[in-house]
Parts: structure tokens; C-alpha cells; sequence
């Protein structure tokens, strides 16, 4: 049986897994807000978090709507970190997904905001 609301043939490497499961354990607060307002179907989809999807690791995942869900914090604002999600993001595009990112801030100051928007995404 397969299983439900993931990306199915893709090959993952144990050590891509494991990253996958310590960043779900170590969430940043940020993601922590989001997750609180997006698990268990709140929004009427499912969405996962720190899935693996073409060799990436993406903050939260949506498969019913194709929409992968970044929150970014100042890491992301390095030009080698900017290079890095530009060909991430062409490449999850390319495969039909949607990428929505939020910076720590937009969730910080404004979460309602910011579940609105996502509702408008997976309506």
C-alpha cells in the first residue's frame, strides 16, 4: 500500500533521512508558530513537515495541493544560500510544485496573515 501524501520513487539516502527527522525535532521557533497552525489538517489539507522531495529538505509540504511551504530566516539572505534556493526552487517548479516562502518575520508579526494566505494556496 502505498503511502499517502509524499513524493513516491524518489530515491532518499539514509543520511538525507536522518537530517530530515533531526530537523523535525529541532524546529526553529518560527516553523514551530506555522506548524502549530497548519498540522493536523487545520486547513483542511495535510501538510508534512521537513519532507524530502527531489533531494531537498522543504519546511512543510502540502502533496494534495503541490505547495511546498519555506520560512526563511537570515541564513537564506547570503548570496550562496540565495544560488542554492534559486536551484532549488527551479527544480521543485519543474516537478509541478508550488513554493510559497515567508521570511521569520511575516510569521513572527503577522501568523493570521500569513494561514490566510496559505489557505488561498490550498483552496
Amino acid at each position: 500500500m502505498p503511502i499517502k501524501n509524499i513524493i513516491q520513487g524518489q530515491p532518499v539516502t539514509k543520511e538525507k533521512l536522518g537530517l530530515a527527522k533531526e530537523l523535525r525535532r529541532e524546529m526553529t521557533p518560527t516553523e514551530k508558530m506555522l506548524w502549530g497552525q497548519i498540522r493536523a489538517n487545520k486547513l483542511g489539507v495535510h501538510f508534512r513537515r521537513q519532507q524530502i522531495i527531489a533531494g531537498f529538505i522543504v519546511d512543510f509540504y502540502c502533496h494534495k495541493a503541490d505547495l511546498v511551504i519555506e520560512v526563511d530566516g537570515s541564513v537564506h539572505n547570503s548570496q550562496e544560500q540565495k544560488e542554492y534556493d534559486a536551484e532549488r526552487e527551479k527544480v521543485l517548479t519543474e516537478m509541478g510544485l508550488r513554493i510559497t516562502r515567508f521570511k521569520n518575520y511575516e510569521v513572527e508579526k503577522n501568523l493570521q496573515g500569513v494561514v490566510k494566505k496559505i489557505k488561498l494556496l490550498v483552496k
